[in-house]
């Protein structure tokens, strides 16, 4: 009525045509009235006309009534509602979208405080529930839906998912913003390959023909390569902002057919200035985990208990174990020193100077009582270039950092930078990169301060707090599937 009243008097002070005013009444009437299902179902304006939008999640026609239970995807839960069995149609079924209009009454009924008496319904668009994959009333377990990676957004499960994914994304995004970190947008294509962060794929035109794929005819004269990280560019942004941050896809050209791995993720990645202490790195870490996790389960509640309920059970009292509890730190070398006296047969077989495998990395966290665990100070040439030196013996060591999880293994990974321009510059000259990574070398001539970061799988995070075993049951669309590519 107030936008209504509005249209009303800028028509009478302006001269517009009386057809704006017109269109302004059918907006308020028509478009003014449509709610999402999660508003309705909030909603304590018992006796207003409303218009909602959705799919049909059940029918049920009786004599004297016909009864839906329709969901638009804004919440887990679908609003009833109850309907003269003349407004019944034979396309009003299971999966159907509907436009329905209607008075809101309060429910005789406890699950939900209101519902719908509509006096109108339209089917918008039909659904044959015989065809179609998923069934009413049906618990399709994760390996069914992964069949139909097109049509898996309509299910409750993947449904609560994607809720849980935008509001993870919103609570990362609103840590770095209340903590003073600037984002920055990193390139998706880039000359750079973050030296050891992995495989590469590169990037070239469509058109180019094969005889003339050759290293001087690439598109943009030099080799360029989906990017597997955004690290390099925010040390650039590094020396004129004190904590910058990205969040964006990441690229790995590695066997992603594992439950573990994919060859596309999303990828949190900080930059802070002015430290010259890992516990500073782990801090940041310990608090964006706890922080993002406490929003998500303020703002997403049954999305979540979905998932800790009926895909992992038991889940909630071991993430409320991680977020009650400080997190833990030992050292590399005790951590090898644990899994050498541990009783355990490994696959690999774990020696100082060797990477932590993923059965590792799940043991020492058992080993530690199921709470985040940060292991710091890896071997110096298990470290990239930039990874600052620890200038220690007899075990040579770099100022690194991993936090590993319940579940999954490693979260995060993150080191101090290598800030002396001398030390930096020898091992780049031992390593034949010194012409490459000149620019790099120039950050630590002009104003460099002691710096370090760290970077966070995006998809690895919702598996540790959703406890799901399987990484690509946490993506919106599985690359290249069999049955649908997309």
């Amino acid at each position: 009525m107030l936008l209504l009243r509005r249209c009303s008097l800028f028509v009478r002070f302006t001269g517009v045509s009386s057809t704006v005013l017109s269109k302004c009444r059918f907006y308020c009437r028509n478009v003014g009235n449509k709610l999402r299902i999660c508003q309705v179902l909030s909603s304590q304006e018992i006796g207003r006309n409303i218009r909602i939008q959705g799919w049909v999640r059940s029918v049920r026609s009786q004599k004297d009534v016909l009864f839906l239970h329709v969901n638009d995807g804004s919440s887990l839960q679908s609003l009833q509602v109850v309907a003269s069995p003349s407004l019944d149609d034979r396309h009003l079924t299971y999966g159907s979208a509907v436009e329905i209009s209607g008075n809101l009454i309060k429910s005789p009924h406890k699950k939900q405080s209101v519902e719908l008496q509509a006096d109108n319904i339209r089917v918008v668009g039909p659904c044959d529930p015989v065809v179609f994959p998923f069934k009413i009333k049906e618990r399709h377990p994760l390996e069914y839906i992964r069949q139909f990676p097109h049509l898996r957004c309509r299910t409750n499960s993947f449904g609560s998912l994607l809720r849980i994914r935008s509001e993870a994304t919103a609570a990362i995004q609103s840590f770095f913003k209340e903590n003073g970190f600037v984002q920055i947008q990193t390139p998706v294509i880039t000359s750079n390959d973050c030296e050891g962060a992995g495989e590469l794929f590169q990037v070239e035109s469509a058109t180019r023909e094969k005889q003339q794929a050759d290293e001087k005819s690439h598109f943009f004269s030099v080799p360029a390569f989906l990017t597997v990280s955004g690290q390099l560019h925010l040390e650039v942004m590094a020396g004129a902002f004190s904590n910058v941050y990205t969040f964006g896809p990441t690229f790995r050209a590695e066997n992603s057919q594992s439950r573990r791995h994919l060859a596309e993720f999303y990828m949190v990645e900080a930059e802070i200035s002015f430290t010259e202490s890992l516990e500073d790195l782990m801090k940041v870490m310990e608090n964006l985990f706890k922080t993002s996790t406490e929003c998500v389960l303020a703002q997403c509640s049954e999305d979540i208990d979905l998932f800790h309920k009926y895909v992992s059970p038991g889940h909630k009292d071991r993430l409320n174990c991680m977020l009650q509890n400080e997190f833990k730190v030992i050292s590399y070398t005790e951590a090898i020193d644990v899994l050498k006296q541990s009783s355990q047969t490994f696959n690999f077989k774990p020696e100082w100077g060797c990477d932590l495998q993923t059965e590792h990395e799940k043991y020492l966290v058992q080993h530690c009582g199921n709470i985040p665990l940060f292991v710091i100070n890896y071997p110096y040439d298990l470290k990239p270039f930039y990874a600052r030196d620890n200038e220690d013996g007899p075990q040579h060591t770099a100022a690194a950092v991993d936090l590993l999880v319940p579940g999954v293994g490693e979260l995060c990974g993150g080191t101090l930078r290598e800030e002396r321009l001398h030390l930096l510059q020898s091992r780049l000259d031992r390593a034949g990169m010194t012409d490459t990574y000149q620019w790099y070398l120039e950050l630590r001539q002009f104003g460099s301060t002691p710096h370090g970061g760290f970077g966070m799988g995006f998809e690895r995070y919702l598996q540790c707090i959703l406890g799901v075993d399987n990484i690509k049951d946490v993506i919106p669309f599985p690359r290249f599937s069999h049955s649908c590519l997309l």
